[in-house]
């Protein structure tokens, strides 16, 4: 596949290793190598939420205050930028559902969380789209954050059954698709922020237990 360099609006294909900052054997980045790190992420993800995944990479690179030479240093090509960018919103994802874990009501923590995801799955709607357009399988390229987030999703579920504030024959599974597919039904619609968590209310209402007539 075609690598992508600067000013270039495409995307290359899939690398054996993952991103080149992300590899086992890759040394830790000095103070002002990390700084630029995480300012180039910054920059990615204002650009491509408000201009698209296709805008040229130099334009991040502006954003971001630094040298085109500099962020392919760090993202040899825009597939790497896109998955460091979605690696590292599962992680925080992971991270959210731990803080949940905790709450003292799983009801509401539940909730909370699966609000939180509807919004960040809508925002990165296009990054996942892209990734289809590269004949990249998702699920398969991120295998192993996604068994960690539904892990902890599992738990989020398993505490909601357990207290009576969530069905009993809900899977996690199902709760991941029916948040999925409700970012996908409110894209298409072009519903805004407040229409996004609508449909997530209605699905939550869904999942709570019901009285027999």
């Amino acid at each position: 596949m075609t690598d992508v360099r600067a000013g270039s609006s495409g995307a290359s294909g899939a690398t054996a290793d993952g991103p080149a900052t992300e590899r086992a054997d890759a040394r830790p980045m000095r103070a002002d190598a990390l700084r630029n790190h995480e300012k180039i992420l910054r920059a990615a993800e204002e650009v491509f939420a408000t201009d698209g995944v296709m805008v040229p990479i130099d334009v991040v690179a502006e954003r971001a205050g630094v040298g085109v030479g500099t962020l392919y240093r760090h993202f040899p090509t825009k597939e790497s930028l896109y998955e460091a960018i979605v690696t590292t919103r599962l992680t925080r994802l992971v991270a959210t559902a731990d803080a949940y874990a905790v709450d003292p009501e799983p009801g509401l923590a539940l909730e909370h969380f699966m609000r939180e995801f509807a919004q960040l799955a809508a925002e990165k709607q296009d990054l996942f789209e892209a990734f289809g357009q590269m004949g990249i399988d998702f699920k398969a390229h991120f295998a192993e954050p996604l068994a960690q987030l539904m892990a902890r999703v599992d738990v989020l579920v398993k505490r909601a059954i357990e207290t009576g504030t969530v069905r009993g024959d809900v899977e996690t599974e199902d709760i991941i698709r029916l948040v999925v597919g409700t970012c996908h039904a409110a894209g298409h619609s072009d519903a805004d922020a407040a229409g996004l968590q609508r449909l997530v209310s209605i699905v939550i209402a869904g999942l709570r237990p019901t009285e027999r007539w």
